[in-house]
């Protein structure tokens, strides 16, 4: 079955930066183009940034532009997010996502087929 895992998450300061992981298996990875969401208590999914399945193309949030970098390793079948300058406010549960879709077509949760259990990332002040 498919199998997404996040890892790299935790505590960091504010202005440090993590790396998010997330490895899949059970599907075909470069067919998938692959997105990394977040949850903060209280408030809905949102999406952070997406890359489609050859690499080529990104989007990111208005919040998460020139502070993070979404990439793929298509050969470990991993994604990542490199997120740094952190702050307070990107405290929330990471989850990585995959769609069967060659490109970015959505920014919404409800258009990924398979999501992670999602990591805790903390932002201290």
């Amino acid at each position: 079955q498919v199998q997404l895992v996040e890892s790299g998450g935790g505590l960091v300061q504010a202005g440090g930066s993590l790396r998010l992981a997330c490895a899949t298996t059970g599907l075909t990875f470069r067919d998938y183009t692959m997105g990394w969401f977040r949850q903060a208590p209280g408030n809905y999914r949102e999406m952070v940034a997406a890359i489609n399945g050859n690499g080529g193309d990104t989007y990111y949030s208005v919040s998460a532009a020139g502070r993070f970098t979404i990439s793929r390793d298509n050969a470990k079948n991993t994604v990542y997010l490199q997120m740094n300058s952190l702050k307070p406010e990107d405290t929330a549960v990471y989850f990585c996502a995959a769609d069967l879709a060659n490109a970015i077509v959505t920014i919404h949760d409800t258009g990924y087929d398979y999501f992670g259990e999602g990591i805790q990332v903390t932002v201290s002040s």
